[in-house]
């Protein structure tokens, strides 16, 4: 299987997967053939992977499901999530430290990339000095993380660090760090592998544009990979999406993405691995089929797959990879069979679903999540429709505003150019500009009331902008650059303007918020936003313009210009013309070139800070921001399956859910709020409200966490109907209090609790604290109809239970009202062999017996259950390979 490709640069070895096929490969779909190859090459390698793994994956269609031990090439993460990750790898070393091992066997074995950019939060805006300042405030606020970071920095060795003011992970992923194909030196010889990357954030996909595999996961799964063991994962099916038609003027790469997440939301794609083809593919550039790729977690697939071909080449040329590097990835592909020519047949795919791209029209999806997509026209009404509709049935429950004020019901009260998903594109960024130049020349502005803010994604944005005439504009409309980072896609859009949020909260307004983002789940954006929705930055610039979100951009005036004239959406929406005569200014290699070789914006303040050093790190007792994680005090003590099935038996239910709860949900990710018990918390330690800093923040601090777990001010349970945030009551007794002490009552009476819910339970982001607060609630099971896959893989790994009810049931079809104690008949068969589990709900009137189907997938995610987790299941790893094992009463012995 193993052969040897002359290049200029000299011989390499690869993975031949037509030698391992035996046939010819073109009738598998691409993402099989590449994993195909990392099987292959991993096992030339010497690593423990079978003949039966690659039989399995060669006959993939009737295998759908089975194990693959795979290896990844790279581990990349942002600061919300890669902080956690570092932080519990210091909390493992502690814990090998303390039974005797060696520290250096906790250590990367794989390279990682950190880019921190989850923390910035747009504070200032609408002045020149708003980007300067942000960055100033930000490292006064993160100092003691970042301080972390660069211990770890010096602590890991294959640690690289992206300071603050760098961009998006994902955007720098794409213009810079990715190579597409690797390169890699081994004792005997030069090696070419395709690139294979996870990352800890779930719009990990977006790299996918460019030929790599790759997809989000949970930190947990993260920690495990980078410590270099495999990642367990399975056959996925793989469904084809043919793209025909174009997208006509004057819809944008954005509303394709949001038409093509519509459909596949719908077409039920979930866990899937999604591969693009047809005639459409050719003429979509790199930049807008990562705003595509970039929702895959948004349409529930694992990834959104486009194949290496000539505008992946067209893309590294352009972004400053070499010649001779572009020469390899060209080589490579057509080696090895990696290479799309629009000849080529198409593979054979588990289902083939089409859409047809002549149907895009200008869009935005809301007003709370990203699949909800409306034309244009539709928004308006829609939202009228919302206002007095209750909460249950997707409505606001809103009264007519009393009083009367500058702002209503529907008024824009946040306009955010942000993201990675759009600011990648640089034809929407142009027409952001071009739209902005043209409402300045008709005298137009935004009302005073709008927070404005542009995050672009990487430096690259500001340069080309500038250099097209349109970032003047931008600013002059008060969407001055604010830094590089999420920030209020991320949930850090910073504070109202005084005026408007006292109007909101005084007059129970629904206001709104338009943003070029990938998410607006509830409570995501802004606590006091309830209406929020997503789309391509020029109709941001629009709606900011207009004021209102219950307006028909496609026909009413947006605007009135100060001669009285009406200013419609035709007066202002670029041509395709127009597009293309500013795009040279973002295609030019020398700004990539110079901008990934000049120091980010924040590489003096990063240079400057003092951190600790050696491999231990030396944990503060009186921090609120650093606490040693708890996950590894008790990892090596007797669990297991027998355990939780003793621990479930008399479960309560602790909160029950209807469809499509999030992880933001489960773990909100904005600010804290004074009333919460994460707050309560906070104010009791002696921190103040303004030094609260967001959840995001405070993930170091597991206290904190837990408190925050299931307490989305916007989230619904059931438990208490009729209400929003995390309250629920306490059973027996039905006391009613906040979930954190609901929780509490519970683990100090020694009852385990289970939380019950609907469809797509852990939707969103790749965020391990939802997992990992769950735990630490005392949640031992999960019972919903379906699972999102990253959040369902980060509950197994934090040995909390996944299951799933029989097709066509759930707890409301069940008839179960939450106030049952519960037991789990056959627990240890069924995720050990994969029979169905029978459940005991004991309630006031009865018994109501029911099965349920444990959801864990692998024959490695069923060790890590039989463990207790990844926590468990790393440390007996890192104990052995240092020397020692831990027996079942958590103390040590020498390794036979």
């Amino acid at each position: 299987m193993i052969r040897t490709l002359s290049l200029p640069s000299g011989p390499h070895h690869i993975a031949d997967i037509s030698q391992a096929a035996g046939r010819a490969v073109s009738d598998y779909p691409y993402v099989v053939r590449v994993l195909l190859e990392n099987l292959c090459r991993n096992r030339a390698w010497g690593r423990p992977v079978t003949e039966a793994d690659i039989r399995g994956l060669l006959d993939w269609q009737a295998h759908i499901g089975a194990d693959l031990p795979l290896y990844v090439t790279r581990v990349i993460l942002p600061d919300s999530s890669g902080l956690p990750v570092l932080q519990d790898l210091a909390a493992l070393r502690d814990a090998v430290a303390a039974r005797g091992g060696d520290v250096a066997a906790v250590d990367t074995r794989v390279p990682v990339d950190l880019i921190v950019d989850h923390s910035l939060q747009v504070d200032y805006w609408g002045a020149a000095d708003a980007a300067e300042r942000n960055l100033a405030r930000e490292f006064e606020r993160n100092a003691e993380r970042y301080r972390f970071l660069k211990w770890a920095q010096q602590a890991y060795a294959g640690l690289r660090l992206f300071p603050p003011g760098t961009g998006i992970i994902h955007q720098v992923n794409l213009e810079y760090i990715a190579p597409v194909i690797c390169r890699v030196e081994r004792p005997d010889g030069v090696w070419a592998h395709p690139d294979f990357v996870i990352g800890g954030d779930s719009h990990t996909p977006m790299v996918n544009a460019l030929g790599v595999l790759g997809w989000g996961v949970g930190g947990i799964d993260a920690e495990a990979a980078l410590l270099g063991q495999a990642y367990s994962f399975p056959i996925p099916r793989v469904v084809g999406v043919r793209l025909t038609g174009r997208i006509r003027p004057p819809a944008l790469t954005t509303d394709a993405a949001l038409l093509i997440t519509d459909t596949l939301r719908r077409a039920g794609v979930t866990s899937c691995a999604v591969e693009f083809f047809g005639p459409a593919i050719a003429s979509l550039t790199v930049q807008e089929r990562a705003t595509i790729a970039n929702m895959a977690p948004e349409y529930g697939a694992t990834c959104g797959y486009f194949p290496i071909d000539g505008q992946t080449l067209a893309y590294l040329r352009a972004t400053g990879r070499s010649d001779e590097h572009v020469a390899l990835v060209e080589a490579y592909g057509r080696a090895n069979h990696l290479y799309r020519d629009a000849a080529d047949p198409t593979p054979s795919y588990s289902e083939i679903v089409e859409i047809d791209l002549d149907a895009v029209l200008p869009s935005m999806a809301g007003p709370r999540r990203p699949q909800d997509r409306m034309p244009l026209a539709r928004i308006a009404e829609d939202f009228r429709s919302r206002l007095p509709r209750p909460l249950d049935d997707g409505g606001f429950a809103a009264a007519q505003a009393p009083g009367t004020g500058a702002m209503d019901h529907g008024s824009i009260a946040l306009a955010a150019i942000t993201s990675c998903t759009n600011t990648s594109n640089p034809a929407v960024m142009l027409a952001a500009g071009i739209v902005a130049r043209k409402a300045v020349a008709r005298g137009l502005q935004p009302p005073a009331w709008i927070k404005r803010s542009l995050a672009p994604g990487s430096r690259t944005v500001t340069r080309y902008l500038e250099e097209a005439g349109l970032l003047a504009p931008l600013a002059a409309l008060g969407f001055d650059l604010i830094g590089y980072g999420c920030t209020t896609c991320g949930g850090k859009s910073g504070p109202l303007l005084p005026e408007a949020a006292r109007e909101i909260e005084q007059r129970g307004l629904v206001a709104a918020a338009v943003l070029s983002g990938n998410r607006n789940f509830e409570g995501r954006i802004h606590k006091l936003i309830r209406a929020n929705y997503i789309g391509a930055p020029p109709l941001v610039v629009l709606y900011a313009l207009a004021g209102r979100i219950d307006i028909d951009l496609a026909h009413d005036p947006i605007a009135i210009d100060p001669a009285g004239a009406p200013v419609f959406f035709h007066d202002l929406w670029p041509t395709p013309e127009e597009i293309a005569q500013a795009m040279p200014a973002a295609t030019r290699r020398e700004i990539f070139v110079d901008t990934y070789r000049t120091s980010a914006a924040g590489s003096s303040l990063w240079d400057t800070l003092e951190a600790p050093t050696g491999p231990l790190f030396p944990w503060d007792r009186q921090s609120h921001y650093l606490v040693e994680p708890p996950f590894f005090r008790h990892a090596d003590a007797a669990g297991g399956l027998e355990r939780l099935e003793r621990e479930l038996q008399g479960a309560r239910v602790l909160a029950a859910f209807g469809d499509s709860v999030t992880t933001d949900h489960i773990s909100p990710g904005g600010e804290i709020p004074a009333d919460t018990p994460a707050g309560r918390y906070l104010i009791d330690a002696g921190v103040a409200p303004n030094d609260f800093n967001s959840y995001v923040a405070r993930r170091g601090n597991h206290e904190v966490m837990a408190r925050a777990t299931f307490a989305n001010i916007r989230i619904k349970n059931l438990l208490v109907p009729g209400t929003e945030g995390g309250v629920t009551v306490h059973f027996p007794d039905r006391t009613p209090c906040t979930i954190f002490e609901a929780a509490g009552a519970y683990r100090d009476a020694g009852i385990a609790t289970v939380i019950l819910a609907g469809k797509e339970y852990g939707t969103g982001s790749s965020r391990d604290w939802a997992a990992k607060g769950s735990a630490l609630l005392g949640v031992k099971a999960v019972l919903a109809e379906s699972f999102e896959r990253i959040h369902r893989a980060n509950l197994v790994g934090m040995g909390v239970l996944p299951l799933a009810f029989l097709p066509g049931q759930g707890w409301r079809q069940l008839g179960l009202d939450g106030a049952e104690s519960f037991a789990f008949l056959g627990l240890v068969d069924g995720v050990m062999e994969g029979a169905p589990i029978t459940v005991e709900a004991t309630g006031p009137s009865g018994v109501i017996r029911f099965q349920v189907q444990a959801q864990v997938l692998t024959q490695a995610e069923r060790q890590l259950m039989r463990e207790g987790g990844i926590p468990a299941s790393v440390l007996r790893a890192c104990l052995h390979a240092s020397g020692t094992v831990p027996d079942f009463n958590g103390e040590t012995q020498p390794r036979p």
